[in-house]
Protein backbone atom coordinates (compact mmCIF):
# COMPACT_ATOMS: atom_id res chain seq x y z
CA UNK A 1 0.00 0.00 0.00
CA UNK A 2 1.26 3.35 -1.39
CA UNK A 3 2.20 4.90 2.37
CA UNK A 4 1.66 8.92 0.85
CA UNK A 5 -1.98 7.64 0.60
CA UNK A 6 -2.47 6.30 4.13
CA UNK A 7 -1.55 9.74 4.86
CA UNK A 8 -4.47 11.13 3.54
CA UNK A 9 -7.01 9.37 4.91
CA UNK A 10 -6.91 11.34 8.23
CA UNK A 11 -8.61 8.45 9.74
CA UNK A 12 -12.03 9.03 7.69
CA UNK A 13 -13.39 5.44 6.91
CA UNK A 14 -14.65 6.61 3.42
CA UNK A 15 -11.42 7.27 1.96
CA UNK A 16 -9.67 4.15 2.56
CA UNK A 17 -7.28 3.43 -0.40
CA UNK A 18 -9.18 0.94 -3.39
CA UNK A 19 -6.31 -0.78 -3.42
CA UNK A 20 -5.43 -2.87 -0.25
CA UNK A 21 -2.35 -5.11 -0.85
CA UNK A 22 -2.93 -8.85 0.41
CA UNK A 23 0.45 -9.88 0.55
CA UNK A 24 1.33 -7.58 3.10
CA UNK A 25 0.06 -6.53 6.28
CA UNK A 26 1.26 -3.67 8.87
CA UNK A 27 1.50 -6.08 11.68
CA UNK A 28 1.80 -9.06 10.41
CA UNK A 29 4.50 -8.15 7.99
CA UNK A 30 4.76 -10.81 4.21
CA UNK A 31 1.51 -13.34 3.95
CA UNK A 32 3.16 -16.39 2.85
CA UNK A 33 1.21 -19.15 1.03
CA UNK A 34 2.87 -21.76 3.28
CA UNK A 35 1.34 -20.26 6.18
CA UNK A 36 -1.48 -18.69 8.33
CA UNK A 37 -3.77 -16.64 6.36
CA UNK A 38 -4.43 -13.48 8.94
CA UNK A 39 -5.88 -11.71 6.69
CA UNK A 40 -9.32 -13.65 5.83
CA UNK A 41 -12.29 -12.55 7.47
CA UNK A 42 -14.66 -10.98 5.82
CA UNK A 43 -17.82 -8.21 6.41
CA UNK A 44 -20.41 -11.36 7.32
CA UNK A 45 -17.74 -13.13 9.63
CA UNK A 46 -16.81 -9.75 10.90
CA UNK A 47 -20.43 -8.94 12.16
CA UNK A 48 -21.02 -12.26 13.60
CA UNK A 49 -17.69 -12.55 15.45
CA UNK A 50 -18.65 -9.54 17.09
CA UNK A 51 -22.13 -10.26 17.70
CA UNK A 52 -20.78 -13.56 19.68
CA UNK A 53 -17.68 -12.36 21.31
CA UNK A 54 -20.58 -10.19 23.24
CA UNK A 55 -23.87 -12.50 23.11
CA UNK A 56 -22.75 -15.18 25.18
CA UNK A 57 -22.12 -14.50 28.46
CA UNK A 58 -23.15 -10.67 29.17
CA UNK A 59 -27.40 -10.69 27.90
CA UNK A 60 -27.05 -13.68 30.87
CA UNK A 61 -26.59 -10.93 33.27
CA UNK A 62 -29.04 -8.55 32.21
CA UNK A 63 -32.14 -9.26 34.06
CA UNK A 64 -30.60 -9.78 37.47
CA UNK A 65 -28.74 -6.46 37.11
CA UNK A 66 -32.37 -4.65 35.96
CA UNK A 67 -33.88 -6.59 38.87
CA UNK A 68 -31.43 -4.50 40.99
CA UNK A 69 -31.56 -1.34 39.44
CA UNK A 70 -35.28 -1.49 38.80
CA UNK A 71 -37.01 -1.39 34.91
CA UNK A 72 -36.32 1.97 33.81
CA UNK A 73 -32.90 2.63 35.19
CA UNK A 74 -31.66 -0.65 34.19
CA UNK A 75 -33.00 0.11 30.49
CA UNK A 76 -31.44 3.88 30.49
CA UNK A 77 -28.28 2.06 31.89
CA UNK A 78 -28.09 -0.04 29.26
CA UNK A 79 -28.75 2.26 26.33
CA UNK A 80 -26.29 4.46 27.63
CA UNK A 81 -23.57 1.85 27.69
CA UNK A 82 -24.62 1.08 24.22
CA UNK A 83 -23.84 4.76 23.23
CA UNK A 84 -21.02 4.53 24.32
CA UNK A 85 -18.95 1.84 23.63
CA UNK A 86 -20.85 2.19 19.59
CA UNK A 87 -19.16 5.88 19.54
CA UNK A 88 -16.03 3.98 21.35
CA UNK A 89 -16.09 1.28 18.01
CA UNK A 90 -16.21 4.08 15.85
CA UNK A 91 -13.22 5.34 17.11
CA UNK A 92 -11.11 2.42 16.97
CA UNK A 93 -12.37 2.37 13.26
CA UNK A 94 -10.12 6.09 12.56
CA UNK A 95 -7.41 5.17 15.11
CA UNK A 96 -6.45 1.89 13.53
CA UNK A 97 -6.73 3.68 9.93
CA UNK A 98 -4.50 6.82 10.79
CA UNK A 99 -2.18 4.60 12.85
CA UNK A 100 -2.04 0.98 10.26
CA UNK A 101 0.40 -0.72 12.86
CA UNK A 102 -1.83 -0.77 15.69
CA UNK A 103 -3.38 -4.19 16.21
CA UNK A 104 -4.41 -4.28 19.62
CA UNK A 105 -5.06 -1.48 22.32
CA UNK A 106 -1.41 -1.27 23.76
CA UNK A 107 -0.55 -0.25 20.51
CA UNK A 108 -2.35 2.74 20.80
CA UNK A 109 -1.27 3.36 24.25
CA UNK A 110 2.79 3.18 23.04
CA UNK A 111 1.40 5.67 20.64
CA UNK A 112 -0.22 8.11 22.96
CA UNK A 113 1.86 7.62 26.21
CA UNK A 114 5.18 5.70 25.14
CA UNK A 115 6.51 3.31 26.86
CA UNK A 116 4.05 3.45 29.71
CA UNK A 117 0.86 3.41 27.98
CA UNK A 118 1.18 0.03 26.41
CA UNK A 119 2.29 -1.23 29.20
CA UNK A 120 -0.62 -0.13 31.40
CA UNK A 121 -3.02 -1.10 28.61
CA UNK A 122 -1.49 -4.28 27.80
CA UNK A 123 -1.41 -5.17 31.40
CA UNK A 124 -5.30 -4.15 31.05
CA UNK A 125 -6.26 -6.35 27.95
CA UNK A 126 -4.72 -9.49 28.91
CA UNK A 127 -6.13 -9.08 32.62
CA UNK A 128 -9.34 -8.44 30.91
CA UNK A 129 -9.59 -11.48 28.28
CA UNK A 130 -7.95 -13.75 31.15
CA UNK A 131 -10.98 -12.86 32.86
CA UNK A 132 -13.35 -13.19 30.70
CA UNK A 133 -12.02 -16.59 29.86
CA UNK A 134 -12.87 -17.60 33.58
CA UNK A 135 -16.23 -16.83 33.20
CA UNK A 136 -16.77 -18.39 30.27
CA UNK A 137 -15.32 -21.62 32.27
CA UNK A 138 -17.76 -20.69 35.37
CA UNK A 139 -20.89 -20.28 32.94
CA UNK A 140 -20.22 -23.70 31.30
CA UNK A 141 -19.78 -25.39 34.84
CA UNK A 142 -22.88 -24.00 35.26
CA UNK A 143 -24.37 -25.50 32.10
CA UNK A 144 -22.49 -29.39 32.60
CA UNK A 145 -24.49 -29.19 36.14
CA UNK A 146 -27.99 -28.44 34.68
CA UNK A 147 -27.69 -30.47 32.04
CA UNK A 148 -26.37 -33.62 33.84
CA UNK A 149 -28.20 -32.60 37.50
CA UNK A 150 -25.04 -32.39 39.15
CA UNK A 151 -23.49 -35.98 37.67
CA UNK A 152 -19.84 -34.94 38.87
CA UNK A 153 -18.06 -32.79 40.85
CA UNK A 154 -18.33 -28.85 39.41
CA UNK A 155 -14.65 -28.68 39.70
CA UNK A 156 -14.49 -31.69 37.47
CA UNK A 157 -16.79 -29.45 34.72
CA UNK A 158 -15.02 -26.50 35.12
CA UNK A 159 -12.05 -28.64 34.59
CA UNK A 160 -13.23 -30.49 31.56
CA UNK A 161 -14.61 -26.92 30.20
CA UNK A 162 -10.81 -25.74 30.58
CA UNK A 163 -9.23 -28.44 28.47
CA UNK A 164 -12.20 -28.33 25.61
CA UNK A 165 -11.70 -24.65 25.60
CA UNK A 166 -8.05 -25.00 24.89
CA UNK A 167 -8.01 -27.29 22.64
CA UNK A 168 -10.19 -25.13 20.38
CA UNK A 169 -8.71 -22.07 20.94
CA UNK A 170 -5.45 -22.96 19.79
CA UNK A 171 -6.53 -22.60 15.93
CA UNK A 172 -4.78 -20.07 14.99
CA UNK A 173 -6.28 -17.47 12.73
CA UNK A 174 -9.81 -16.00 13.36
CA UNK A 175 -10.73 -16.64 9.78
CA UNK A 176 -10.95 -20.16 11.09
CA UNK A 177 -12.18 -19.53 14.14
CA UNK A 178 -15.32 -17.90 12.02
CA UNK A 179 -17.04 -20.83 11.37
CA UNK A 180 -17.39 -22.04 15.06
CA UNK A 181 -19.02 -18.55 15.71
CA UNK A 182 -21.78 -19.72 13.01
CA UNK A 183 -22.82 -22.31 15.30
CA UNK A 184 -22.06 -20.74 18.82
CA UNK A 185 -24.34 -17.51 18.27
CA UNK A 186 -27.70 -19.89 16.81
CA UNK A 187 -27.18 -21.38 19.97
CA UNK A 188 -26.93 -19.13 22.67
CA UNK A 189 -30.01 -17.28 20.90
CA UNK A 190 -32.05 -20.01 20.61
CA UNK A 191 -31.13 -20.96 24.44
CA UNK A 192 -31.89 -17.54 25.53
CA UNK A 193 -35.29 -17.53 23.02
CA UNK A 194 -36.13 -20.45 24.72
CA UNK A 195 -36.24 -19.20 28.42
CA UNK A 196 -37.72 -16.10 27.16
CA UNK A 197 -40.79 -17.56 25.60
CA UNK A 198 -40.85 -20.37 28.81
CA UNK A 199 -40.93 -18.04 31.53
CA UNK A 200 -44.36 -16.29 29.71
CA UNK A 201 -45.65 -19.18 29.30
CA UNK A 202 -45.50 -20.62 33.34
CA UNK A 203 -47.54 -19.74 36.21
CA UNK A 204 -44.18 -18.54 37.92
CA UNK A 205 -40.35 -19.17 38.28
CA UNK A 206 -39.24 -22.18 39.47
CA UNK A 207 -37.67 -20.29 42.22
CA UNK A 208 -40.70 -18.52 43.18
CA UNK A 209 -42.99 -19.51 46.29
CA UNK A 210 -45.18 -22.32 45.73
CA UNK A 211 -48.31 -20.27 46.74
CA UNK A 212 -52.29 -21.09 45.75
CA UNK A 213 -53.85 -18.94 43.22
CA UNK A 214 -51.75 -16.66 40.30
CA UNK A 215 -48.53 -15.53 40.65
CA UNK A 216 -48.29 -11.70 40.44
CA UNK A 217 -44.55 -10.86 39.00
CA UNK A 218 -42.89 -8.45 41.56
CA UNK A 219 -41.08 -6.25 39.23
CA UNK A 220 -39.87 -2.73 40.18
CA UNK A 221 -40.09 -0.01 38.01
CA UNK A 222 -37.49 1.80 40.29
CA UNK A 223 -35.37 -0.17 42.68
CA UNK A 224 -34.16 0.63 45.88
CA UNK A 225 -30.42 -0.36 46.18
CA UNK A 226 -27.31 -0.02 48.61
CA UNK A 227 -24.63 2.21 46.65
CA UNK A 228 -22.31 -1.36 46.32
CA UNK A 229 -25.27 -3.12 45.02
CA UNK A 230 -25.84 -0.13 42.00
CA UNK A 231 -23.00 0.23 41.22
CA UNK A 232 -21.91 -3.36 40.81
CA UNK A 233 -24.86 -4.05 38.09
CA UNK A 234 -24.17 -0.84 36.85
CA UNK A 235 -20.82 -2.54 35.95
CA UNK A 236 -22.36 -5.99 35.04
CA UNK A 237 -24.10 -3.88 32.22
CA UNK A 238 -20.64 -2.55 31.01
CA UNK A 239 -19.37 -5.93 30.71
CA UNK A 240 -22.39 -6.86 28.17
CA UNK A 241 -21.22 -4.21 25.85
CA UNK A 242 -17.41 -4.25 26.77
CA UNK A 243 -16.61 -7.96 25.87
CA UNK A 244 -17.71 -9.99 25.95
CA UNK A 245 -17.52 -10.97 25.67
CA UNK A 246 -16.85 -9.47 25.15
CA UNK A 247 -15.64 -8.42 24.31
CA UNK A 248 -13.67 -5.77 25.84
CA UNK A 249 -15.22 -5.52 22.53
CA UNK A 250 -13.10 -2.86 21.16
CA UNK A 251 -10.20 -4.33 22.02
CA UNK A 252 -11.03 -7.52 20.04
CA UNK A 253 -12.06 -5.03 17.84
CA UNK A 254 -8.96 -3.81 16.75
CA UNK A 255 -7.89 -7.43 16.41
CA UNK A 256 -10.97 -8.35 13.91
CA UNK A 257 -10.25 -5.48 11.98
CA UNK A 258 -6.29 -6.01 11.67
CA UNK A 259 -7.83 -9.41 10.01
CA UNK A 260 -10.38 -8.06 7.99
CA UNK A 261 -9.95 -8.64 4.32
CA UNK A 262 -11.58 -5.07 3.57
CA UNK A 263 -10.92 -2.42 6.48
CA UNK A 264 -12.88 -0.15 4.35
CA UNK A 265 -16.65 -2.54 5.90
CA UNK A 266 -15.56 -2.13 9.83
CA UNK A 267 -17.64 0.92 10.73
CA UNK A 268 -21.06 -0.73 9.04
CA UNK A 269 -20.12 -3.68 10.34
CA UNK A 270 -19.38 -2.39 13.87
CA UNK A 271 -22.88 -0.27 13.54
CA UNK A 272 -24.87 -3.36 12.81
CA UNK A 273 -23.01 -5.60 15.89
CA UNK A 274 -24.09 -2.73 18.04
CA UNK A 275 -27.80 -2.13 16.65
CA UNK A 276 -28.14 -6.23 16.98
CA UNK A 277 -27.17 -6.70 20.95
CA UNK A 278 -28.79 -3.50 22.28
CA UNK A 279 -32.09 -4.74 20.65
CA UNK A 280 -31.55 -8.87 22.24
CA UNK A 281 -29.93 -7.38 25.32
CA UNK A 282 -33.27 -5.49 25.70
CA UNK A 283 -35.95 -7.09 24.82
CA UNK A 284 -34.56 -10.44 26.38
CA UNK A 285 -33.51 -8.47 29.31
CA UNK A 286 -37.06 -7.03 29.93
CA UNK A 287 -39.23 -9.71 29.27
CA UNK A 288 -37.16 -12.09 31.59
CA UNK A 289 -37.20 -9.80 34.79
CA UNK A 290 -40.81 -8.81 33.59
CA UNK A 291 -42.01 -12.56 34.31
CA UNK A 292 -39.33 -13.31 36.88
CA UNK A 293 -39.15 -10.14 39.17
CA UNK A 294 -36.95 -10.81 42.10
CA UNK A 295 -36.57 -14.65 41.35
CA UNK A 296 -34.50 -14.26 37.92
CA UNK A 297 -31.36 -16.46 38.34
CA UNK A 298 -27.98 -15.58 37.10
CA UNK A 299 -26.99 -16.81 34.81
CA UNK A 300 -30.48 -16.01 33.22
CA UNK A 301 -30.81 -19.34 31.93
CA UNK A 302 -31.75 -20.54 35.25
CA UNK A 303 -34.71 -18.88 35.57
CA UNK A 304 -37.38 -21.21 34.06
CA UNK A 305 -36.35 -24.11 35.34
CA UNK A 306 -37.10 -27.90 35.77
CA UNK A 307 -36.82 -29.24 32.32
CA UNK A 308 -36.75 -26.02 30.35
CA UNK A 309 -33.61 -24.99 32.56
CA UNK A 310 -32.52 -28.66 31.04
CA UNK A 311 -32.92 -28.03 27.60
CA UNK A 312 -32.13 -23.92 27.58
CA UNK A 313 -28.54 -24.66 28.64
CA UNK A 314 -28.44 -27.80 26.57
CA UNK A 315 -28.68 -25.52 23.25
CA UNK A 316 -26.15 -22.83 25.33
CA UNK A 317 -23.39 -25.23 25.94
CA UNK A 318 -21.76 -25.08 22.28
CA UNK A 319 -22.32 -21.70 21.90
CA UNK A 320 -20.29 -20.86 25.52
CA UNK A 321 -17.62 -22.91 24.53
CA UNK A 322 -17.75 -20.98 21.14
CA UNK A 323 -17.25 -17.59 23.78
CA UNK A 324 -14.50 -19.49 25.19
CA UNK A 325 -12.74 -20.02 22.51
CA UNK A 326 -13.07 -15.98 20.81
CA UNK A 327 -11.96 -14.54 24.43
CA UNK A 328 -9.29 -17.02 24.89
CA UNK A 329 -7.46 -16.87 21.26
CA UNK A 330 -7.71 -13.37 21.42
CA UNK A 331 -5.01 -13.13 24.23
CA UNK A 332 -3.11 -15.84 22.90
CA UNK A 333 -2.37 -14.30 19.59
CA UNK A 334 -1.57 -10.82 21.41
CA UNK A 335 1.17 -12.20 23.58
CA UNK A 336 2.61 -14.37 20.35
CA UNK A 337 1.86 -11.31 18.07
CA UNK A 338 3.62 -9.38 20.22
CA UNK A 339 6.66 -12.10 21.07
CA UNK A 340 7.26 -13.57 17.73
CA UNK A 341 7.00 -9.51 16.10
CA UNK A 342 9.33 -8.88 13.32
CA UNK A 343 10.51 -12.64 12.83
CA UNK A 344 10.17 -15.21 10.46
CA UNK A 345 8.35 -17.42 12.97
CA UNK A 346 5.11 -15.55 13.37
CA UNK A 347 4.09 -16.38 9.64
CA UNK A 348 6.26 -19.81 9.20
CA UNK A 349 5.15 -22.78 10.18
CA UNK A 350 8.66 -23.73 12.04
CA UNK A 351 8.96 -25.62 15.50
CA UNK A 352 8.71 -22.23 17.58
CA UNK A 353 5.82 -20.82 15.83
CA UNK A 354 3.92 -23.75 17.36
CA UNK A 355 6.12 -24.23 20.64
CA UNK A 356 4.86 -20.07 21.13
CA UNK A 357 1.34 -20.52 20.04
CA UNK A 358 0.17 -23.48 22.23
CA UNK A 359 2.60 -22.11 25.14
CA UNK A 360 0.47 -18.64 24.85
CA UNK A 361 -3.14 -20.73 24.81
CA UNK A 362 -2.13 -22.59 27.50
CA UNK A 363 -0.91 -20.09 30.03
CA UNK A 364 -4.18 -18.26 29.50
CA UNK A 365 -6.51 -21.59 30.03
CA UNK A 366 -4.85 -22.38 33.60
CA UNK A 367 -4.87 -18.90 35.06
CA UNK A 368 -8.45 -18.54 33.86
CA UNK A 369 -9.35 -21.94 35.42
CA UNK A 370 -8.01 -20.55 38.60
CA UNK A 371 -9.97 -17.51 38.63
CA UNK A 372 -13.32 -19.40 38.12
CA UNK A 373 -12.38 -21.94 40.68
CA UNK A 374 -11.79 -19.33 43.14
CA UNK A 375 -14.48 -16.55 42.31
CA UNK A 376 -17.75 -19.05 41.52
CA UNK A 377 -20.39 -16.80 41.75
CA UNK A 378 -21.34 -15.72 38.17
CA UNK A 379 -22.91 -11.90 39.02
CA UNK A 380 -19.73 -10.99 41.52
CA UNK A 381 -17.18 -12.34 38.66
CA UNK A 382 -18.70 -10.90 35.84
CA UNK A 383 -19.51 -7.15 37.59
CA UNK A 384 -15.70 -7.11 39.00
CA UNK A 385 -14.63 -7.99 35.19
CA UNK A 386 -16.72 -4.50 33.88
CA UNK A 387 -15.70 -2.54 36.56
CA UNK A 388 -11.90 -3.19 37.44
CA UNK A 389 -11.09 -3.84 33.49
CA UNK A 390 -14.53 -2.96 31.03
CA UNK A 391 -13.65 1.02 31.36
CA UNK A 392 -9.96 0.39 30.45
CA UNK A 393 -10.87 -1.10 27.35
CA UNK A 394 -13.98 0.40 26.09
CA UNK A 395 -14.12 4.03 27.93
CA UNK A 396 -10.88 6.46 28.92
CA UNK A 397 -8.58 5.10 25.98
CA UNK A 398 -10.92 5.69 23.32
CA UNK A 399 -11.42 9.16 25.07
CA UNK A 400 -7.32 9.67 24.71
CA UNK A 401 -7.58 8.17 21.34
CA UNK A 402 -9.86 10.96 20.12
CA UNK A 403 -7.97 13.75 22.03
CA UNK A 404 -4.39 12.69 20.83
CA UNK A 405 -5.58 12.85 16.93
CA UNK A 406 -8.15 15.99 17.24
CA UNK A 407 -6.33 18.09 20.16
CA UNK A 408 -5.68 20.68 17.66
CA UNK A 409 -8.77 23.51 17.39
CA UNK A 410 -10.47 23.23 13.79
CA UNK A 411 -9.83 26.12 11.75
CA UNK A 412 -13.51 25.51 9.90
CA UNK A 413 -16.04 27.61 12.09
CA UNK A 414 -18.86 25.28 11.31
CA UNK A 415 -17.11 22.54 12.50
CA UNK A 416 -16.21 24.00 15.76
CA UNK A 417 -19.14 23.11 17.52
CA UNK A 418 -18.89 19.58 17.05
CA UNK A 419 -15.02 19.56 17.36
CA UNK A 420 -15.79 20.79 21.03
CA UNK A 421 -18.48 18.70 22.14
CA UNK A 422 -16.36 15.30 21.25
CA UNK A 423 -14.07 16.75 23.27
CA UNK A 424 -15.90 17.28 26.25
CA UNK A 425 -17.22 13.67 25.34
CA UNK A 426 -13.86 12.36 25.49
CA UNK A 427 -12.79 13.79 28.61
CA UNK A 428 -16.08 13.00 30.38
CA UNK A 429 -15.49 9.51 28.71
CA UNK A 430 -11.99 9.43 30.89
CA UNK A 431 -13.64 10.49 33.79
CA UNK A 432 -16.67 8.52 34.40
CA UNK A 433 -14.37 5.57 33.56
CA UNK A 434 -12.46 6.04 36.35
CA UNK A 435 -15.24 6.53 38.69
CA UNK A 436 -16.90 2.97 37.69
CA UNK A 437 -13.51 1.19 37.93
CA UNK A 438 -13.14 2.70 41.34
CA UNK A 439 -16.56 2.37 42.59
CA UNK A 440 -17.64 -0.15 40.71
CA UNK A 441 -14.98 -2.84 41.75
CA UNK A 442 -15.41 -1.98 45.33
CA UNK A 443 -19.22 -2.73 45.18
CA UNK A 444 -18.02 -6.05 43.31
CA UNK A 445 -15.65 -7.45 45.35
CA UNK A 446 -18.67 -6.54 48.42
CA UNK A 447 -20.29 -8.57 46.15
CA UNK A 448 -18.23 -11.55 46.31
CA UNK A 449 -17.64 -11.31 49.98
CA UNK A 450 -21.42 -11.96 50.35
CA UNK A 451 -21.47 -14.51 47.93
CA UNK A 452 -18.45 -16.72 50.47
CA UNK A 453 -20.46 -15.41 53.45
CA UNK A 454 -24.01 -16.53 52.75
CA UNK A 455 -24.96 -20.09 53.97
CA UNK A 456 -24.14 -22.72 51.28
CA UNK A 457 -22.44 -20.00 49.38
CA UNK A 458 -19.79 -20.27 46.84
CA UNK A 459 -16.49 -21.62 47.96
CA UNK A 460 -13.07 -22.17 46.23
CA UNK A 461 -12.65 -25.56 44.17
CA UNK A 462 -16.32 -26.92 45.16
CA UNK A 463 -17.60 -29.54 43.93
CA UNK A 464 -21.51 -28.26 45.17
CA UNK A 465 -23.82 -27.23 42.50
CA UNK A 466 -23.77 -24.20 41.23
CA UNK A 467 -27.24 -24.23 38.52
CA UNK A 468 -29.33 -22.98 41.26
CA UNK A 469 -28.18 -19.36 41.80
CA UNK A 470 -31.09 -16.24 42.21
Amino acid sequence: MDPSKMEDTKGDLTTVPSQIDLNHDDVFGELREDGPNYRNVGFTGTVILMMKTQIGLGVLAIPSALDVLGMVPGIICLVAMAVITTWSGYVIGTFKLRHREVYSIDDAGAIILGLPGRAFLATGFCLYYVFNSASAILSLSIGLNAVSSHATCTAVFAAVAAILGCAMSSIRTLGRITWLAWIGLPCILAAIIIVTVAVGLEDRPSSAPKTDGPWIPDWKVVGNPTFAQGIAAASNLLFAFSGTPANSEHEGFFSIVSEMRDPRQYTSAMLTCQAGVTAIYAVIGCVIYYYCGTYVSSPALGSAGGTIKIISYAFAIPGLFVSMTIVTHIPAKFIFVHALRGSRHLTSNTPTHWISWLSCTFGITVIAWIIASTIPAFDALVSLIGALLGPVMCMQPMGAMWLYDNWRKTDDRKRIVGWVAAGVWSVALIVLGTFLMVAGTYGSVMGIIDAYSKSGGSAAFSCADNSNSV
